[in-house]
């Protein structure tokens, strides 16, 4: 079935797609797996500026290229994610170990079981998903609202003197 107006889930996706389109980036599900990435992230880098004993001569010039991961985030990287799950059926943990084949790849091998270390998932999701509403508040509702906000004052001084009939229907 081929998305539509008229099959979409909701007229978010489907008849205002257009006017919602821009929030894609926060709360998508390839936002999703970019937030879990990102906390994954930057909780490992937190442990290694901990006193644990094994992360103690983790490379500090590598936290760039780990933050590159989220920063550079592509659909590419979602697929990747998305194909980890499909086959343990579990999306956290696909995060996890794409993060795993990333260390692999940047010869970082020594220090991967620490990722997602003393974490669940619900940990990973409760952390990601409000970062994503407060990104989305800060780098885009506001500046909306502001506008509305502008253009309310000025109707309501351009009409401060017409009377109106109905609170309703003003």
């Amino acid at each position: 079935m081929d998305l539509t107006s008229l099959t979409s889930i909701s007229p978010i996706d489907g008849r205002y797609s257009q006017k919602t389109e821009n929030l894609r980036q926060y709360f998508s599900e390839e936002a999703l797996i970019k937030y879990r990435l990102l906390v994954e992230v930057e909780y490992f880098i937190a442990l290694c500026n901990c006193s644990i004993l094994q992360l103690n001569h983790f490379p500090s010039e590598k936290f760039s290229d780990l933050r590159k991961l989220y920063k550079n985030f592509s659909a590419k990287d979602a697929k990747r994610i998305k194909d980890i799950e499909s086959n343990i059926n579990h999306d956290v943990k696909a995060v996890e170990y794409f993060l795993k084949d990333v260390f692999d790849e940047l010869g970082l091998e020594e220090f991967k079981e620490f990722i997602h270390f003393g974490l669940t998932s619900q940990d990973i999701n409760n952390t990601a998903i409000p970062l994503s509403i407060k990104d989305a508040i800060e780098e885009n509702y506001l500046h909306h609202l502001k506008e509305i906000l502008k253009g309310l004052k000025g109707k309501a001084k351009e009409w401060k003197e017409i009377s109106m009939l109905a609170r309703t229907h003003g």
